[in-house]
């Protein structure tokens, strides 16, 4: 029987060192062991990879329970060592945070889309066209000019990367739980912002409100000429990892949504790393953070996410030597413990997140090596740690080989 021991033990064992950790989370990285149609880390010739699998030990871990699709999110959270079943963090907060906007409690926030529809309303890309940056960031600024409030609702638009955006409600008497208005399919027209509770009625009318001016004042436009919103989220009251933990952490990461993660866990960002930046200009970033007092540090790298949803396994693949190369510049920092992995599979035959387990490998002094020289899922599966790891236990794993962890009792 596996115990979540991270809420309440963990606080009270756990012991600030100089001993260092990183965290390599390769978003989407694990496949599907197929013998006709090898993963992406089969593919990949990775020889600094297969020497710290050498040297280490491996398992796939199972980030919420066998069967269940994780989100990138909750993902995540399950590697750091919070159960996501016991939180309700929505993609909104995350995003927001991400972009560095702050979140009181009280607020509600969204991811927003542009979008395109057709004059009867039907949705014809959800995501305008991906339009570059430079083109949606005066559009998002200028409909935040046009809609400022709603019925003494102050309205929030923060412009994002492309056709994102992220929406923040700031006022009195407002709720989250309303429905997505996001049909995530294309030929339907978009939902209603549905209360979810009854007290939710007036934020949903809200929204509704601003959807309406929105879409008027947008109507011009030929690609984003609509706005879909999901995720409505408020930020979540949780224990950062200094807290839980007493690590002292930081996050080299280039998108939004990792951010937001990093940022609700209390973790610093980095400065430097945009989503233009190469895997070698994250590496750097690191090399920058080793110098300052940090003892945790999560390196995240999207590549390996993005190719798998593209269904291209050979480009996953080269995301994975990219990063194998700069791994001799990662070994000359001489952390104390490495735990390489992802946050969910995302197996390019599949195209789309899956609930196969995510293979991880574990590197340290104190860290038992298994008989496996590769770091593929079909080693991962056969390693020391299983095909089924639980991962609440990953973090609670990694400390312990660090030496951050008192014994427990007497």
């Amino acid at each position: 029987m596996t115990h979540d021991v991270n809420v309440a033990l963990l606080p009270r064992i756990a012991r600030q060192t100089d001993s260092k950790v990183l965290v390599v989370v390769m978003d989407g990285l694990g496949g599907v062991i197929d013998p006709a149609s090898p993963t992406a880390l089969e593919r990949a010739k990775k020889p600094n990879f297969d020497a710290w699998a050498k040297e280490g030990a491996l398992g796939r871990y199972v980030p919420i329970a066998p069967g269940i699709t994780p989100g990138s999110g909750p993902g995540h959270f399950s590697i750091f060592g919070y159960d996501p079943l016991g939180l309700e963090v929505g993609r909104g907060v995350l995003e927001t945070l991400g972009l560095g906007i702050d979140v009181s409690p009280g607020d509600v926030t969204a991811r927003a889309n542009f979008a395109t529809a057709a004059a009867d309303g039907r949705l014809l890309d959800r995501r305008a066209g991906r339009i570059a940056t430079e083109e949606a960031t005066p559009l998002a600024r200028a409909l935040a000019a046009a809609v400022p409030a709603v019925d003494g609702v102050r309205i929030e638009i923060h412009p994002g990367l492309q056709h994102r955006f992220a929406l923040v409600l700031r006022g009195a008497g407002l709720c989250d739980a309303v429905g997505d208005t996001d049909p995530q399919a294309e030929g339907v027209p978009s939902l209603a912002p549905a209360p979810l509770t009854p007290a939710a009625e007036r934020t949903a009318r809200v929204v509704a409100e601003f959807l309406r001016r929105a879409h008027a004042f947008l109507a011009g436009q030929t690609k984003a000429n609509h706005v879909l919103l999901r995720g409505f989220s408020g930020r979540p009251a949780m224990p950062t990892l200094a807290e839980r933990a007493h690590l002292r952490p930081v996050a080299i990461a280039a998108y939004p949504a990792y951010l937001g993660v990093a940022r609700l866990l209390g973790m610093d960002v980095e400065p430097g790393v945009s989503p233009k930046s190469t895997v070698a200009d994250e590496v750097t970033a690191l090399e920058k953070a080793w110098k300052k007092p940090y003892d945790f540090y999560f390196l995240h790298v999207k590549g390996t996410d993005s190719a798998g949803e593209d269904g291209d396994e050979d480009r996953k693949a080269r995301v994975i030597e990219e990063l194998d190369r700069e791994l001799p510049r990662i070994r000359a920092l001489a952390p104390d413990v490495v735990l390489v992995t992802g946050d969910h599979s995302t197996p390019g035959p599949l195209k789309a997140h899956s609930w196969h387990p995510v293979p991880f490998l574990l590197h340290g002094r104190w860290v038992e090596p298994d008989e496996q020289t590769r770091f593929d899922e079909r080693a991962c599966a056969a390693g020391r740690y299983g095909s089924w790891f639980p991962a609440l236990s990953l973090m609670p794993v990694v400390l312990a080989c660090a030496g951050k962890l008192a014994k427990f009792g007497a």
